[in-house]
């Protein structure tokens, strides 16, 4: 899983954000920061529902297994390799219907 600062491209986070200008002064005024301030405590925390763990937890169990059965692709190029692959044009036409309903309940 990436972390926020492979998010941003490896962009450094600013501390703080910097104060907006007074009225009535000048662009070439430079604005305020809270390093230049007296430092700061940060309370900020974060806490998940358990139902946000549990979604946590199904996707990194997801991403570990592999997206297709392996086993299965090496039989079918055997399959076709040495002639005996049947395709059930039936079954081959149904399931194009039924992607074809799919994507028109987009």
């Amino acid at each position: 899983m990436a972390n926020i600062d492979q998010l941003r491209g490896g962009q450094p986070i600013p501390a703080a954000r910097s104060n907006q200008t007074k009225a009535g002064s000048t662009s070439s005024d430079a604005p305020t920061t809270a390093a230049a301030s007296s430092p700061r405590v940060n309370n900020d925390a974060v806490s998940l529902s358990a139902q946000g763990k549990a979604v946590g937890q199904i996707h990194q169990q997801l991403a570990a297994e592999p997206s297709f059965d392996s086993a299965k692709v090496a039989e079918i190029k055997q399959a076709i390799a040495d002639g005996s692959y049947k395709v059930d044009a039936d079954k081959l036409a149904s399931n194009m219907t039924k992607f074809e309903d799919e994507l028109r309940g987009i």
